[in-house]
Order: C-alpha cells, then sequence, then structure tokens
C-alpha cells in the first residue's frame, strides 16, 4: 500500500466530497468538547447530582481525550491513517449514542471517558488525511478546510448546547452525533479506503504508554478541579500535581531513550515544529482563555443571558470563517510568517480593544473587538500549522499533528483553569481597594446614599446596590487586566514566528 502522500491527490467532487467528510469529523469533536459546557446545570439537575459531580462530565472527557491525542501518531503508524480514523469515528457515533442513552451520572461519566478516549484520533487524523489528498502546492488549503471547522465548533457549541437544553432534552447534544457520525464514516471510508498509509509492526513501548496516561491524566484533573479545590490550598490537588510532574520527568526521559517510543520527541528538533508549536500554544492559550471570559464575565457581571452571551461571539466566528478560504489561497504564495504576524497583531488589537470596556457600555461596543478577532482567527491556525509541519515527511506528519493537538488541548486546559481563577483574586485586590476609598465614612457614600433615599430606596437596600456596583466595577477592572495582559502575549509571540524558517508552499 501506498501512502496516500506518493498517490495522485483527488480531484473535482471526489475531492470536495472527502474533504467536507473529514471537516466533519474534527467539527463533531471541537463541538462536543465544549457543547456539554453550558448544558451542565440542566444535567445535573436532570440526573438530580450537585453542580460539582457535574462537572465531571466535562473533566472526564478532557482527561480522557487530552491521554489518547498524543497517541495518535503510534496507532496511525501501526493500523494505518485512514483505519483508525474511520474506527475512531464509528467508535465515537456509539457512544456519543450511549451519552445520549445514559440514566445516571455515573453511566454518564463512564460513558464520556469512553468518548474521550476513542475521539483521540479524530481531529489529527481529519487533518493528517487532508493533507494528503490536496496537492502538496495547496497544502495550505487543506488546512483552511480543517480550520474552518475548528474555528465554528467553540462557537456553536455553547449556542447549540443552550438553544437543545431550553427547548428539548438535554441528551440531544449526544445524540445529533448519530446521522452525522455516520455519514462521515460512510463518506471518508469510500474515498478512502484505497488510499491506505503503510503500516509497521511497531512494538508497543508500554512503559511509555502507562507513564503517559499517568501523567496527563492527573494533570487535567489538576487543572479541570483545581479552581474547585482552591487549587494547593487542597491536599488532594498537591499531591496530584507533584505526581504528575515526577511522572512527566520520568515519561521525558524514558521517551528520549527508548528505542521505539509512543511518542516521537525528536520531532522537536526540527526548527519550525517547536518554535512553531510553541508560538501556537500560547496564542491558542489567549484565544481560548479570552473565549471563555467573555462570556463569563457578560453573564455574571452585565446580566446577558447564555444565548445573548453567546451571540456576541458570533461575529468572530463568521468573519473567521468567511475569511479563511481566502487566506488558505493567499497562504499558498505569501511568507506564512507574515500571515502569522497578521493574526498575532491582530489578535492584540482586540484584546486591547476589550481593555477599555466598561460596565455600561452598549452591545455594539462589546461587539467591536469580535470582527478583529475573526481575522486573527482566520490566518492563525492557517499560517501556524503550516509552520509547524513544514520540513516533515508524510510518514512523520500523523505524529506530528497528534503532539500538536495534545499540546494545544494541553494549553487550553491550562487557559481555562488559570484564567478564571486570576481573574477572581484580581476582583479581590480591586474590590479591597475600592472599599477602602468608599467607607460609610466617606462623603462621596454619604452622598450616594442620600440620593438614592430621596428616590424611595431604603439606607439598607441602598448600601446593598453600593456594594454590588462595587463588586462589577472590580471584575471590570480585572477582566480589563487580563485583556491587556493578553494583548501583550500575542505581540510577544510574533518574534517566535520570525525564528523558524520561511514554510515551503510550492510559491516560495
Amino acid at each position: 500500500m501506498n501512502s496516500p502522500g506518493a498517490q495522485a491527490p483527488l480531484q473535482g467532487g471526489a475531492l470536495a466530497l472527502t474533504a467536507f467528510g473529514l471537516a466533519l469529523g474534527t467539527f463533531m469533536q471541537v463541538l462536543d468538547s465544549t457543547i456539554a459546557n453550558v448544558s451542565l446545570p440542566t444535567i445535573a439537575g436532570n440526573l438530580s447530582v450537585g453542580a460539582s459531580q457535574g462537572t465531571w462530565i466535562v473533566t472526564s472527557f478532557a482527561v480522557a481525550n487530552g491521554v489518547a491525542v498524543p497517541l495518535t501518531g503510534w496507532l496511525m503508524g501501526r493500523f494505518g491513517v485512514v483505519r483508525v480514523f474511520v474506527t475512531s469515528v464509528v467508535l465515537f457515533t456509539l457512544t456519543s449514542m450511549l451519552c445520549g442513552l445514559a440514566w445516571s451520572i455515573e453511566s454518564l461519566i463512564f460513558f464520556r471517558i469512553l468518548q474521550g478516549a476513542v475521539s483521540g484520533p479524530m481531529i489529527p487524523g481529519s487533518q493528517t488525511l487532508l493533507i494528503a489528498i490536496f496537492p502538496p502546492a495547496r497544502r495550505s488549503t487543506a488546512l483552511g478546510v480543517w480550520s474552518m471547522t475548528t474555528l465554528i465548533g467553540p462557537v456553536a457549541g455553547p449556542i447549540l448546547g443552550g438553544y437543545i437544553c431550553d427547548n428539548y432534552h438535554w441528551s440531544w447534544i449526544f445524540l445529533i452525533n448519530g446521522p452525522v457520525g455516520v455519514f462521515c464514516a460512510l463518506v471518508c471510508w469510500r474515498g478512502l479506503r484505497h488510499r491506505e498509509t503503510p503500516t509497521r509492526r511497531l512494538p508497543i513501548d508500554t512503559v511509555g504508554v502507562a507513564l503517559l496516561v499517568l501523567w496527563v491524566g492527573a494533570l487535567q484533573v489538576v487543572l479541570d478541579k483545581g479552581k474547585d479545590a482552591d487549587w494547593f490550598h487542597s491536599t488532594f490537588i498537591t499531591v496530584l500535581a507533584i505526581v504528575a510532574l515526577v511522572l512527566f520527568l520520568v515519561w521525558l526521559v524514558w521517551e528520549l531513550t527508548d528505542e521505539h517510543p509512543a511518542v516521537d520527541l525528536s520531532l522537536y528538533r526540527n526548527r519550525n515544529f517547536l518554535f512553531g508549536t510553541v508560538a501556537f500554544c500560547f496564542g491558542y492559550a489567549v484565544f481560548f482563555a479570552n473565549l471563555l471570559l467573555m462570556p463569563l464575565w457578560m453573564q455574571t457581571q452585565l446580566d446577558y443571558t447564555a444565548t445573548w452571551a453567546g451571540l456576541v461571539a458570533a461575529p468572530a466566528g463568521v468573519i473567521a470563517f468567511l475569511l479563511t478560504p481566502l487566506v488558505a489561497r493567499a497562504g499558498n504564495r505569501v511568507d506564512t510568517r507574515l500571515m502569522a504576524t497578521i493574526a498575532f497583531v491582530a489578535f492584540a488589537v482586540s484584546y486591547f480593544m476589550r481593555a477599555d470596556f466598561t460596565t455600561h457600555d452598549d452591545l455594539l461596543t462589546y461587539v467591536l473587538p469580535l470582527p478583529v478577532q475573526g481575522i486573527a482567527m482566520s490566518c492563525f491556525f492557517v499560517s501556524l500549522l503550516t509552520i509547524q509541519l513544514d520540513g516533515l515527511t508524510p510518514e512523520q506528519i500523523p505524529m506530528a499533528t497528534g503532539i500538536s493537538n495534545f499540546a494545544r488541548i494541553t494549553s487550553g486546559s491550562f487557559a481555562a483553569s488559570l484564567i478564571t481563577t486570576l481573574w477572581d483574586r484580581r476582583e479581590a485586590l480591586h474590590q479591597s481597594r475600592l472599599a477602602d476609598h468608599l467607607t460609610v465614612l466617606s462623603p462621596d457614600y454619604r452622598a450616594t446614599v442620600e440620593a438614592m433615599q430621596a428616590l424611595g430606596v431604603g439606607a439598607g437596600q441602598a448600601a446593598g446596590m453600593i456594594t454590588r456596583e462595587m463588586v462589577r466595577q472590580a471584575y471590570q477592572l480585572a477582566a480589563n487586566e487580563i485583556f491587556w495582559l493578553s494583548g501583550w502575549v500575542a505581540l510577544a509571540m510574533t518574534a517566535l514566528v520570525w525564528l523558524t524558517r520561511r514554510p515551503h508552499t510550492g510559491h516560495a
């Protein structure tokens, strides 16, 4: 069997249909990573459990997926990219059905673990196969198709999840994967079964896999449960963090010295893969952190509904979706490092625009930075992935995409955990400072209370309203600081981009 990279690329309708099927695989996995987040209160209430138990619905999926993704390269080398990808889609569809049919929180968590584990190869597999079926000179186009679905998922997930839970039973957030998964598996198997990659009887790195499962599992639990347990004030979190660190170091030494490692870390000797992955992770972490912070801030402090908070983010996804095909086409001709620079600068501009938000701005003001972010998103994934994969052989790409996506998922988990903690702690600092300047003895405080009493508000009620406004302003100041910091991190990443070689795109 020949490598798909060595076969003639697909053309015409076959190319379009197969690319669409592969894109659906990415979309389903990304969607399922986010769609359950907004649905947690509904699911927890329906299954008669508390909110803390309900968060394991998300945590269990993230832990299992985090362990499975870096093993993708080994699985595809052993069994073939097409076979592993299609099998992953079929099993993901089956486990989605089981999640929708879950009868208790225990059964749902168990099925979510299975769903996360079997979905590991879906994103790296779709990315690898898209690159294989497009001509080498159109690699940016292939990555553009992949990026479009990656961009839509995080935006569509919360909106779709909220709509389903408001109007239907929560189980439909999983059951809708049924027909989509069947279509995806059939289209991809029909179009790609004769383009299977060479397989090798690779020995199983049992020790490496075991260490990987243990340290990644421990790390994901620390990241997902740390905030609820007050981080290192919890003995459980502290012990898990130490375990994760020690096992990671042992795993690192093992993988670097083993003859047949489960994860080929030698890929980082490639300058573009090293610096491209670092820039990709930091850029994605900041992007994901802001993706979480905006709706959280709008719902908790500005009294926006979940649906409206989700819709505010929609312009970025729409702009990115429309521009990505144009960017992908330009990527075949323009220096990809310039496109990556445009992405990081546009991200920085959008974050700096948010740093001037106030609690009394109108909806249009909150939406204005989103089109700028959409421009950044359209360039970000295509350019950084092109840089990362430059100079790698077709045999190395499955492992490289697995490692890249694992790094992206882990950086997103770090961002999700750290951003809310940082926001809360900065709010506490700002609230204490505001309280120092607005005491019951200060003239401004007394004047405000008297003015409110003149309008018929009681003294106690007035004090409560002032405290509530002070908390709102403290959270606003904390959010603005995070937006400002995000902008500078994005700008710093432009330096890393120019440490890489200019990727060869066929028109260089």
